[in-house]
Order: C-alpha cells, then sequence, then structure tokens
C-alpha cells in the first residue's frame, strides 16, 4: 500500500475525474494498446477496474481526510499491464492533488 499525505483533503469525486481524464490516453500512449478502465466510486473510495480482462479492483484509492491510501491487488502483481497502470499512477500522483500540496508518499507492505 502506498500512503499519500497531503496539505488539502482530496476529493473522492476530483480524484475520479483527475482519472477518467488522465489514465487511459496515458495507458494507450505508453502500452500501444486498446485496453481500457473504469473508475468507480464506491463505499471503498475509487477503484480501476477492467472487468473483462480481471475479477475485482486493480487499485483502490482509500481518502481519509489528508490522507490517501493507494492498495494495489494482490491478485495481479506481476501482470504487465497492471504494472503499467501502477508506473503512470505514480506519475500522476505528483500532478494530482499537486506536487506542492504532497508532504509525503511512503510504502506500506
Amino acid at each position: 500500500m502506498k500512503i499519500i499525505n497531503t496539505t488539502r483533503p482530496v476529493s473522492l469525486t476530483e480524484l475520479k475525474q483527475f482519472l477518467d481524464e488522465k489514465l487511459n490516453p496515458l495507458f494507450q500512449k505508453q502500452r500501444q494498446l486498446e485496453l481500457a478502465f473504469d473508475t468507480r466510486i464506491n463505499d471503498e473510495g475509487v477503484e480501476i477496474y477492467n472487468t473483462g480482462l480481471y475479477d475485482g479492483f486493480l487499485f483502490r484509492f482509500e481518502i481519509k481526510g489528508t490522507e490517501m491510501n493507494v492498495i494495489k491487488s494482490e491478485h495481479y502483481t506481476d501482470d504487465v499491464n497492471v504494472l503499467t497502470l501502477e508506473d503512470i499512477l505514480n506519475n500522476l500522483f505528483l500532478e494530482f492533488p499537486g506536487r506542492d500540496q504532497i508532504k509525503y508518499i511512503g510504502e506500506e507492505s
């Protein structure tokens, strides 16, 4: 799990809109593959899916005030598409909620 502490609370709706706008075009550019991912808001947070290829979520973002927990599904850790998504997400974290608003990024096993 990745933990991101920010200087302001993160909105689930704002995060979902950001991912909807950025994730698929960046994935298709980096992987050169016509594969799309869906984002959903639910009781857990924002989740990334591709129900055609994968059972369950690939990544989940749980928001707790100024802390955002990024949880990667344990079922697809070596999958090339998921690794590509993870790389893209790591770069997007610096865009959202903004490099100047991130206090800390850490990993927890």
